[in-house]
């Protein structure tokens, strides 16, 4: 048997998620993963990638309880979840910490693609003196956001609303000292809202993008072209690849400084 798997949860109560990747019959992966894994009480087969509006994968039960609903621990934060019905990658603990070391006291800051709230939580966590508001499409993921916040006696520096950040974050134009786009795949189509959402002399952006070899060069032209259009200028603060999806394709991220071009 080939396969890879995330493990979400805790050491009481876990579930794992079996990867599109495998080969082997799914119920002897999942008994072998609940057998060297005492905490994992349910096991999920990915049969999509991630898609729609809420970028959800589809997943299946193949062993365990009806019950996946869990709280990971990560970095302090708890995080409550159900993987069937939200998105959440918990291979991606120490990116949301690189992101949150960034954050400077009193600074205000946006999260686009909220999720149930890792991020926003992270940044809160790490820089108490800075205040969050984190954008949700999908409703299940909005309500466990809320929840996040609350577990984590996090009401009043972190905030969560519900809708599409197209339609959303207008009321939040020139607001924020810091962008967080975590969407790889499609976040490039909401450049110009989240660049409109910084203050108006700039800010920093922290963009995600999919792509092959040339993925850092098509994320900075991407950023670059916008940022001109808008009267911004932009300087690369840091590229990093954060996962590789597949041989030579990665998920990177580029850090932006953005200035307001002065006439």
């Amino acid at each position: 048997m080939k396969y890879s798997f995330d493990i979400i949860g805790s050491r009481e109560k876990a579930v794992a998620v079996i990867k599109m990747n495998y080969e082997g019959n799914p119920e002897e992966i999942a008994e072998e993963i609940m057998r060297r894994h005492k905490n994992v009480k349910s096991v999920l087969l990915e049969e999509s990638p991630r898609e729609g509006d809420t970028r959800l994968r589809k997943l299946r039960l193949v062993k365990g309880s009806e019950d996946t609903e869990v709280v990971h621990i990560e970095y302090g934060i708890r995080i409550k979840l159900d993987p069937r019905f939200v998105y959440f990658s918990p291979r991606e603990g120490e990116e949301r910490q690189r992101i949150a070391s960034k954050v400077r006291p009193g600074e205000e800051v946006l999260v686009m693609f909220a999720g149930v709230g890792p991020y926003a939580l992270a940044v809160a966590k790490r820089q108490p003196e800075a205040h969050v508001i984190g954008v949700e499409i999908n409703e299940v993921a909005y309500k466990y956001f809320l929840e996040n916040i609350r577990i984590n006696k996090m009401e009043g520096r972190v905030e969560a609303v519900l809708g599409d950040v197209r339609d959303v974050c207008p009321r939040f134009f020139g607001m924020f000292d810091r962008v967080i786009m975590p969407l790889p795949l499609h976040a490039y189509h909401f450049l110009d809202i989240a660049i409109k959402c910084l203050k108006n002399l700039g800010g920093e952006l922290h963009f995600y993008y999919w792509g092959g070899e040339d993925a850092f060069e098509k994320a900075e032209i991407l950023v670059r072209e916008e940022a001109e259009k808008l009267g911004f200028s932009s300087t690369v603060l840091e590229r990093r690849r954060v996962s590789s999806y597949s041989p030579r394709t990665w998920k990177v991220r580029v850090d932006f400084k953005l200035e307001r071009k002065q006439h």
